[in-house]
């Protein structure tokens, strides 16, 4: 069975597990190895059975707990190219740590495949993942990107269960405290998808198959998870799409129950 638990979401850090009861990746480790090895013991996963470490870009909410996991684990990390360059700009190749460019193709690893796809970030060449499962379940991470771009749409339909962004609302960040440039930064193309940005693209994924939604990556200052959760079962329910009929829909948040299936 397919395993998948989004350890750690928010703004102040990120990490998700995906693969089975034998072994499996991270997406990202935004927070400290103490934590995320922590929290996959609570999901009665070993920190050995991390065959690899896939970041997504070289915010520091992503890559936080890299450089501790890799080097003291001896987890391989994979990025793309200018991923790699971001986190060696940001210190994580202080220590003695194995990174590796993963091939536009994708990878395999751990008996899965691990395909990345191009998101839009204002980071050097970010990366959202699908990964295909021993048991050929496809699960995908797309989180920080401002806009659904063809290629997402691509890569991702027809996934199994999906991470996907619902960072805020817009009508709390337009009246919220942010600085003007920070709120224009995360309405943009390369900001982040709002709640309403990810129902709309929620809808053509449990149309296309998805049957499993998890909103991730929501902001604690311009979001509120029941808001997040409200605003994409309105959408799907307008596709005529009932939630735990048609599809099950979480919000992840930290220290997240697995979905397994």
């Amino acid at each position: 069975m397919a395993k998948f638990c989004s350890l750690y979401s928010s703004s102040s850090g990120n990490s998700s597990f995906i693969g089975s009861s034998a072994g499996g990746v991270l997406i990202d480790a935004g927070v400290s190895a103490k934590k995320i090895t922590e929290a996959l013991s609570g999901i009665d996963t070993d920190i050995s059975a991390v065959a690899g470490i896939f970041v997504t870009h070289e915010h520091s909410d992503h890559i936080n707990g890299v450089r501790v996991l890799a080097s003291k684990y001896h987890i391989k990390v994979y990025a793309t190219q200018g991923t790699l360059e971001g986190m060696e700009r940001a210190g994580v190749f202080k220590s003695a740590v194995d990174a590796y460019i993963i091939p536009p193709e994708g990878m395999e690893i751990g008996g899965m495949y691990v395909r990345p796809f191009p998101i839009s970030h204002d980071c050097a060449e970010p990366t959202g993942y699908t990964v295909i499962t021993t048991d050929s379940k496809r699960i995908s991470v797309v989180t920080d990107t401002g806009r659904i771009t063809d290629e997402i749409e691509q890569a991702v339909m027809g996934s199994d269960l999906v991470l996907l962004e619902s960072n805020h609302d817009v009508g709390m960040l337009q009246n919220g405290p942010y600085p003007f440039v920070l709120k224009q930064r995360i309405l943009s193309d390369v900001g982040h998808l709002s709640n309403e940005a990810g129902a709309e693209f929620a809808a053509k994924l449990v149309k296309s198959g998805t049957t499993r939604l998890v909103l991730g990556h929501l902001s604690k200052e311009n979001n509120i998870p029941s808001l997040a959760y409200e605003t994409s079962k309105y959408a799907l329910s307008q596709e005529g799409l009932e939630v735990d009929r048609d599809y099950l829909l979480t919000v992840a948040g930290d220290l997240n129950a697995p979905v397994v299936f």
